[in-house]
């Protein structure tokens, strides 16, 4: 294999006989991942929210790899019934589950809730995610060794540390501090899973990964959603309050815009990190890989904050979210 620093796509091992499911795989990261996964020859599950759009995606890959095993599944992480019934529907189709990619997620969006009441950024990209790992667990047992399990975070995870007090953000919501801390609640998972597996004897790999700065759709859906700071529900103070957002908003996206077309990196080279996580020998557990630059580059072993390395603050983060989505992960109790 090569360096981190040569890494691309066309290195990915052969990933012929394994079957992989990723999140939100319909557009950016998510979708090249995929495709990616299947011209190496797996077989990928394309976990999306929308109908319409996860057709697509499968319509488009089978044409851009002819011969791809793909399919759409649907998966709504902002509620924890469709991720049982994912979960349920794929252990009725297959008997083990190589490669999970827990990719989808959403950002800085202003302060809403899902369909089980959580904060809209913590509940997605965390405790939907949390519920479903636990879940497909028994799948990724039968499969091991060689599994793997790669939770999507962010370079934005810096901005925030988790408050155990106050998950969701709720008492002072503000929108960028509230992803960073979903940010942040990924790396504390991966760390926790990781130590967990590990106690439990298992060969299980599970990883972390970050696109760096990617030209995707996730930065221009944030700001085309308002400013969302503000405090308590996060509906803000009333219609003048509303008005005088709507500038940063605009100001916001127009930057987001410039920033995709001068800085950004493409799709493309924003999913090699997830990819290189996902396949490449040698991946340790706990591992968080990213752009070698930090926004951009060649896959390489990324900072970290501290705090997602701490070892109480994972195990309180874990308690909480089995509580939260009365997930219990069985084959790690002794963990």
């Amino acid at each position: 294999m090569p360096g981190l620093s040569a890494w691309s796509a066309r290195n990915i091992p052969d990933q012929s006989g394994r079957t992989a499911v990723v999140t939100g795989a319909n557009s950016g990261i998510g979708y090249v991942a995929a495709r990616e996964l299947a011209r190496a020859g797996a077989e990928v599950v394309l976990a999306c929210r929308s109908a319409a759009r996860g057709h697509a995606a499968a319509i488009r890959l089978r044409s851009e790899v002819p011969g791809a095993e793909v399919e759409f599944a649907p998966l709504d992480l902002a509620d924890l019934d469709s991720v049982r019934e994912f979960a349920d529907g794929y252990a009725r189709r297959r008997p083990a589950l190589d490669l999970l990619v827990n990719n989808a997620g959403v950002m800085a969006l202003p302060f809403g809730r899902t369909a089980d009441g959580f904060e809209t950024q913590f509940g997605v990209n965390h405790l939907g995610h949390f519920a479903l790992t636990g879940l497909l667990l028994p799948r990724l047992l039968d499969a091991a060794p060689g599994a793997r399990i790669v939770n999507v975070s962010s370079g934005f995870h810096v901005l925030g540390d988790i408050d155990h007090d106050d998950l969701g953000s709720e008492r002072d919501y503000r929108r960028w501090t509230a992803y960073g801390r979903s940010k942040t609640a990924n790396l504390l998972f991966t760390h926790e899973l990781a130590r967990r597996l590990a106690a439990a004897g298992s060969t299980i790999v599970a990883a972390s990964a970050h696109p760096g700065y990617a030209a995707t759709n996730l930065h221009t859906g944030a700001t085309r959603l308002g400013s969302g700071s503000g405090s308590g529900s996060g509906s803000g103070s009333g219609e003048g309050a509303r008005l005088m957002a709507r500038p940063t908003a605009q100001l916001m996206a127009r930057l987001m815009e410039l920033g995709n077309a001068v800085i950004a990196q493409p799709a493309a080279a924003g999913a090699l990190p997830t990819l290189y996580a996902a396949t490449a020998p040698g991946v340790r557990p706990d591992e968080f890989i990213g752009p070698r630059l930090g926004w951009r580059g060649a896959p390489a072993r990324s900072w970290r904050a501290k705090w997602t390395l701490d070892d109480d603050s994972g195990r309180r983060l874990w308690a909480a979210s089995q509580e939260l989505t009365s997930v219990t992960y069985a084959a790690l109790a002794g963990g």
